[in-house]
């Protein structure tokens, strides 16, 4: 009797104040899709016992998205992104991080840093789901335009960087397609036993970063002096704002109320996505040391950082 056809369902899972994050992650969840299915089911395959299927993507930026659990199993293969704040995954997100349930799903973890640095960002997020249950097979870290300016990483990630991120799916692909076909190759054991025996094997992707983890990035002045933004928000210029309510719907805590369109009452982790949204720029920072950190991110990290992948 023929063994049944396994179907694997790949997809994007992501939080992207901006839509850096979302950019990066959906190509390669696609991208990755694609190949996977062309390498599994292509033309001149036997009676294929894989299939792949690409499943919708997950946007867990809205509030409302966090306060649902994701359960996963081994047939799903996961691309998940999150924006690297203060160089780690950002710590409002924790919480909805570890409700996550991987039961054995494959992971590509992947951060998106504004040209600085991703310091432990990579290593916590892989960390964080081989705790939940995923098998982290590949990461990447991918540069997006810095969320505070329009100058660091302008325009990124751009078309260099997007065929850098198919590149990156092609290869997680040839590895992920290789781990599949050599479960089922298997005689003795069903096959999803035989491959998690293998990522048992290979355990997590080996990335860059630290452990235990470096405290948060502060940023300081040129005398090493913390300059503490902590609480600052952007603030509203009232006769430019024409109650869209665009800030509204684009802010991932929730901290603006459709009642006050642009006012923010909340929370504010600075992903700058409500100002850079705005159609008619009515919101705008003018913290000095706001300003400053920004000035002195433009003018020491300059230099096109390129992104790092790990296979």
């Amino acid at each position: 009797m023929g063994r049944a056809t396994a179907i694997y369902r790949v997809r994007g899972m992501y939080f992207s104040g901006t839509g850096t994050t979302e950019k990066i992650v959906s190509a390669v969840a696609g991208n990755m899709a694609a190949e996977l299915a062309q390498r599994l089911e292509g033309p001149g395959r036997e009676a294929a016992t894989l299939r792949i299927e690409k499943a919708p993507d997950i946007n867990f930026t809205p509030p409302k998205a966090r306060e649902q659990v994701y359960r996963f199993d081994e047939h799903d293969i996961i691309v998940f992104g999150v924006p690297v704040i203060a160089g780690r995954v950002p710590n409002v997100l924790l919480p909805f991080l570890n409700t996550l349930e991987g039961d054995g799903a494959m992971a590509v973890p992947v951060v998106l840093y504004g040209n600085r640095n991703f310091d432990d960002a990579l290593i916590e997020l892989r960390d964080i789901l081989e705790e939940q249950g995923f098998y982290t097979v590949a990461a990447a870290a991918f540069i997006g335009e810095h969320s505070f300016s329009r100058k660091l990483a302008a325009g990124r990630p751009d078309e260099k960087d997007m065929a850098v991120a198919e590149s990156f799916a092609e290869q997680t692909a040839e590895k992920i397609a290789g781990l599949l076909q050599e479960a089922q190759a298997g005689q003795m054991l069903p096959p999803e036993a035989v491959l998690n025996i293998m990522l048992e094997d290979l355990g997590p992707v080996e990335v860059e970063g630290e452990q235990p983890l470096r405290p948060y990035y502060k940023p300081r002045d040129r005398k090493g002096n913390h300059i503490n933004i902590l609480k600052v928000k952007p603030k509203l210029d009232k006769e430019k704002c024409t109650l869209c309510g665009i800030c509204v719907d684009v802010c991932p805590m929730g901290s603006i109320r459709a009642e006050a369109p642009g006012e923010v009452s909340g929370i504010c982790i600075k992903c700058c996505g409500c100002e850079k949204a705005c159609p008619e720029g009515a919101l705008y920072f003018d913290d000095p040391g706001y300003l400053y950190h920004k000035e002195e991110l433009e003018l020491g990290y300059p230099q096109r950082k390129e992104p790092s992948l790990f296979l």
